[in-house]
């Protein structure tokens, strides 16, 4: 049985599947109705998202959505870190930075974040090994080459989050705290984001519990014909819950209380064919 430990929150087979609230701090983002601004603000929607049922609140400043122009460390540190140490003062739930970066991991951390979601597999900056291996934090690691949306069939990704998990045993990293993602998303294209949907439990033979985060994403407007991500919600919980019946022990979304519902259910559902 494979498990993890997220922060505090258990995770894997045999646990129920974790909600991850997304608390965006991106102007760039692809849904804007994701982006919090200030201090009190991230406060409120973090404390919501906790209300309505999410164990752990992911926060990022950098959009990874294709076509994006990337910021510049200090923009990322400026629009991160404060927020992440009053969240860490004002809420009690593990808080996940969502970065590539190992400095602005680093000092995440040291401001009380528990959870490193780096979107590359540890594979964009040489040193973030080193930081979830020196902190003992856990990690979200997302199916990569070198950078975001660059793997695209279910076996590339397999390849791809193998040499991830191969980096965490050369860096002597506590396997025990790392979920991977096979990443959805991030322009692969509609019919690849099916296939790995459909395919998700071909993932199960890494031995790591399986983040999915479909929320809102451009797959769904394809499908849908819906080019506005404001109105892809139905579209996220159809997903969602097949990502759950195939597999996913953690989902990450924007709403928080419609998809606990759809897990919920998803969950049982798998259950009963188990």
């Amino acid at each position: 049985m494979s498990k993890a430990d997220l922060g505090e929150v258990k995770v894997g087979d045999g646990c129920p599947v974790a909600i991850i609230g997304v608390l965006n701090l991106s102007q760039e983002s692809f849904y804007s109705g994701s982006v919090v601004r200030g201090s009190a603000q991230a406060v409120r929607q973090a404390k919501r998202m906790l209300e309505q049922g999410a164990d752990i609140i992911d926060v990022g400043a950098v959009s990874t959505a294709p076509n994006v122009e990337p910021i510049s460390l200090d923009t990322e540190r400026r629009r991160i870190l404060s927020i992440i140490k009053i969240l860490a003062n004002k809420i009690d739930a593990p808080i996940s930075v969502d970065t590539q970066r190992a400095a602005i991991a680093e000092e995440a951390l040291e401001f009380g974040a528990k959870i490193i979601n780096d979107v590359s597999g540890l594979k964009s900056d040489p040193r973030m090994a080193d930081v979830v291996a020196k902190s003992r934090c856990s990690a979200i690691l997302m199916a990569a080459r070198k950078r975001p949306g660059d793997v695209r069939t279910v076996d590339e990704i397999k390849r791809a989050l193998d040499d991830s998990l191969k980096i965490c045993g050369r860096n002597k990293i506590d396997i025990q705290k790392i979920v991977i993602d096979p990443g959805i998303g991030f322009g692969k294209g509609r019919d690849y984001d099916v296939r790995i949907l459909a395919n998700l439990g071909n993932l199960k033979g890494l031995g790591r519990p399986i983040c999915v985060a479909v929320s809102r994403k451009a797959f769904i407007g394809r499908i849908l014909g819906l080019k506005d991500p404001a109105d892809r919600l139905a579209g996220s919980l159809a997903a969602t819950a097949v990502a759950v019946i195939n597999g996913a022990n953690v989902v990450r979304t924007h709403d928080v209380e419609e998809t606990l519902r759809a897990v919920r259910v998803a969950e049982a559902t798998r259950r009963a064919k188990d």
